[in-house]
Protein backbone atom coordinates (compact mmCIF):
# COMPACT_ATOMS: atom_id res chain seq x y z
CA UNK A 1 0.00 0.00 0.00
CA UNK A 2 1.24 3.76 -0.98
CA UNK A 3 1.85 5.90 1.43
CA UNK A 4 -0.26 9.01 1.21
CA UNK A 5 0.99 13.03 1.51
CA UNK A 6 1.04 14.39 5.00
CA UNK A 7 -1.06 17.63 4.91
CA UNK A 8 0.43 20.49 6.73
CA UNK A 9 -1.56 23.98 7.21
CA UNK A 10 0.52 27.43 8.06
CA UNK A 11 -0.70 30.39 9.53
CA UNK A 12 1.70 33.17 7.37
CA UNK A 13 2.25 36.32 8.60
CA UNK A 14 4.23 38.51 5.70
CA UNK A 15 5.86 42.08 6.23
CA UNK A 16 7.96 42.74 3.13
CA UNK A 17 8.46 46.58 4.14
CA UNK A 18 11.24 46.80 0.20
CA UNK A 19 7.87 45.46 -1.95
CA UNK A 20 5.22 47.49 0.81
CA UNK A 21 3.44 43.85 1.14
CA UNK A 22 1.67 43.41 4.01
CA UNK A 23 -0.74 39.97 4.56
CA UNK A 24 -1.53 36.55 6.03
CA UNK A 25 -1.85 33.85 3.92
CA UNK A 26 -3.84 30.66 5.04
CA UNK A 27 -1.40 27.85 3.66
CA UNK A 28 -2.47 24.26 3.20
CA UNK A 29 0.76 22.37 1.96
CA UNK A 30 0.78 18.68 1.04
CA UNK A 31 3.98 17.01 1.89
CA UNK A 32 4.97 14.00 -0.83
CA UNK A 33 6.31 10.95 1.35
CA UNK A 34 9.69 11.30 -0.69
CA UNK A 35 9.75 14.77 0.74
CA UNK A 36 11.85 16.37 3.54
CA UNK A 37 11.57 18.60 6.04
CA UNK A 38 14.22 20.35 4.59
CA UNK A 39 12.37 20.73 1.33
CA UNK A 40 8.98 21.27 2.58
CA UNK A 41 10.20 24.24 4.53
CA UNK A 42 12.51 25.40 1.93
CA UNK A 43 8.78 25.70 -0.04
CA UNK A 44 7.39 27.69 2.55
CA UNK A 45 10.35 30.07 2.88
CA UNK A 46 10.01 30.94 -1.29
CA UNK A 47 5.98 31.54 -0.82
CA UNK A 48 7.19 33.63 2.01
CA UNK A 49 9.86 35.75 0.16
CA UNK A 50 7.50 35.65 -3.12
CA UNK A 51 4.33 35.93 -0.78
CA UNK A 52 1.29 37.20 -3.67
CA UNK A 53 -2.62 36.92 -3.51
CA UNK A 54 -2.30 34.82 -6.72
CA UNK A 55 1.00 33.20 -6.10
CA UNK A 56 0.51 29.32 -5.39
CA UNK A 57 1.46 26.02 -4.96
CA UNK A 58 2.12 23.57 -7.64
CA UNK A 59 1.15 19.46 -7.44
CA UNK A 60 4.31 18.95 -5.96
CA UNK A 61 7.36 16.64 -6.73
CA UNK A 62 5.44 14.03 -9.22
CA UNK A 63 3.88 16.86 -11.19
CA UNK A 64 7.75 17.12 -13.68
CA UNK A 65 5.03 20.11 -15.88
CA UNK A 66 4.50 22.15 -12.64
CA UNK A 67 7.07 24.13 -10.67
CA UNK A 68 7.24 24.11 -6.73
CA UNK A 69 4.96 27.89 -6.77
CA UNK A 70 3.88 29.87 -9.47
CA UNK A 71 1.75 32.81 -10.01
CA UNK A 72 0.17 33.61 -12.82
CA UNK A 73 -2.23 36.60 -14.13
CA UNK A 74 -5.94 36.31 -14.61
CA UNK A 75 -5.61 35.00 -17.91
CA UNK A 76 -3.66 31.84 -16.52
CA UNK A 77 -0.16 33.46 -18.14
CA UNK A 78 2.60 32.35 -16.09
CA UNK A 79 4.08 35.44 -14.56
CA UNK A 80 6.81 33.59 -12.15
CA UNK A 81 7.81 30.12 -12.12
CA UNK A 82 9.74 29.10 -8.22
CA UNK A 83 11.71 25.86 -8.78
CA UNK A 84 13.67 24.25 -5.03
CA UNK A 85 16.54 22.50 -5.06
CA UNK A 86 18.52 21.55 -8.00
CA UNK A 87 16.78 21.36 -11.17
CA UNK A 88 17.77 19.95 -14.44
CA UNK A 89 18.82 22.77 -16.56
CA UNK A 90 16.58 21.66 -19.44
CA UNK A 91 13.67 22.12 -17.18
CA UNK A 92 15.06 25.00 -15.73
CA UNK A 93 15.32 26.38 -19.71
CA UNK A 94 11.73 25.36 -20.58
CA UNK A 95 10.73 27.45 -17.60
CA UNK A 96 12.30 30.11 -18.92
CA UNK A 97 10.31 29.73 -21.78
CA UNK A 98 7.07 29.27 -20.28
CA UNK A 99 7.41 32.14 -17.81
CA UNK A 100 7.97 35.83 -17.72
CA UNK A 101 10.34 35.14 -14.41
CA UNK A 102 12.00 32.43 -13.00
CA UNK A 103 13.35 31.76 -9.83
CA UNK A 104 15.57 28.23 -8.40
CA UNK A 105 16.11 28.44 -4.79
CA UNK A 106 19.19 25.97 -4.72
CA UNK A 107 19.98 24.23 -1.18
CA UNK A 108 22.08 21.33 -0.53
CA UNK A 109 25.23 22.80 1.06
CA UNK A 110 28.60 21.88 -0.84
CA UNK A 111 26.41 19.89 -3.55
CA UNK A 112 24.48 23.55 -4.42
CA UNK A 113 28.29 24.47 -5.65
CA UNK A 114 29.28 21.38 -7.72
CA UNK A 115 25.29 21.62 -9.38
CA UNK A 116 25.75 25.12 -10.36
CA UNK A 117 29.43 24.30 -11.64
CA UNK A 118 27.69 21.98 -14.10
CA UNK A 119 24.49 24.19 -14.84
CA UNK A 120 25.84 27.81 -14.77
CA UNK A 121 27.40 26.91 -18.79
CA UNK A 122 23.39 26.09 -19.46
CA UNK A 123 21.72 28.53 -17.67
CA UNK A 124 23.73 31.73 -17.55
CA UNK A 125 22.05 33.33 -20.56
CA UNK A 126 18.95 32.28 -19.66
CA UNK A 127 16.01 35.52 -19.86
CA UNK A 128 14.71 36.14 -16.95
CA UNK A 129 16.39 33.69 -14.57
CA UNK A 130 17.50 34.42 -10.84
CA UNK A 131 19.23 31.29 -9.27
CA UNK A 132 19.58 31.80 -5.35
CA UNK A 133 21.28 29.50 -2.98
CA UNK A 134 20.42 28.96 0.27
CA UNK A 135 23.17 28.50 3.40
CA UNK A 136 22.95 25.05 4.72
CA UNK A 137 22.16 26.62 8.56
CA UNK A 138 19.11 28.91 6.91
CA UNK A 139 17.40 25.04 5.65
CA UNK A 140 19.07 22.87 8.31
CA UNK A 141 17.44 25.58 11.20
CA UNK A 142 14.21 25.51 8.57
CA UNK A 143 14.09 21.72 9.10
CA UNK A 144 13.61 21.48 12.32
CA UNK A 145 10.45 23.91 12.62
CA UNK A 146 7.92 21.38 10.50
CA UNK A 147 4.49 20.57 12.35
CA UNK A 148 1.08 19.94 10.97
CA UNK A 149 -0.19 23.26 12.20
CA UNK A 150 2.23 26.22 11.98
CA UNK A 151 2.52 29.88 12.44
CA UNK A 152 5.16 31.76 10.72
CA UNK A 153 6.17 35.51 10.02
CA UNK A 154 8.28 36.79 7.32
CA UNK A 155 9.85 40.41 7.80
CA UNK A 156 11.76 41.85 4.85
CA UNK A 157 13.45 45.36 4.94
CA UNK A 158 16.72 46.57 2.88
CA UNK A 159 16.94 43.21 1.54
CA UNK A 160 17.47 40.98 4.71
CA UNK A 161 14.86 38.52 5.28
CA UNK A 162 13.80 37.49 8.64
CA UNK A 163 11.74 34.14 9.26
CA UNK A 164 10.08 33.17 12.51
CA UNK A 165 7.95 30.31 14.09
CA UNK A 166 7.64 32.07 17.35
CA UNK A 167 10.06 30.44 19.02
CA UNK A 168 13.33 30.38 16.49
CA UNK A 169 13.86 33.83 14.69
CA UNK A 170 16.26 33.14 11.85
CA UNK A 171 18.41 35.56 8.81
CA UNK A 172 18.28 33.69 5.57
CA UNK A 173 20.83 33.51 4.47
CA UNK A 174 21.03 33.33 0.61
CA UNK A 175 23.45 33.81 -2.18
CA UNK A 176 22.88 34.90 -5.74
CA UNK A 177 24.76 32.84 -8.62
CA UNK A 178 22.37 34.24 -10.90
CA UNK A 179 20.01 37.62 -11.53
CA UNK A 180 20.02 40.36 -9.37
CA UNK A 181 18.57 40.76 -6.05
Amino acid sequence: MALGATIFRTQLNVADIDRHYYADHALTLARHPSETDERLMVRVLAFALHAHERLEFGRGIGAADEPDLWQRDLTGRVECWIDVGQPDARRVRRACGLSDRVVVYAYGGRTTDLWWAKAEPDLASAKGLSVIALSGSTTSALSTWPTRSMELQMTVQDGEAWFSDGATRILVERRWLLGAP
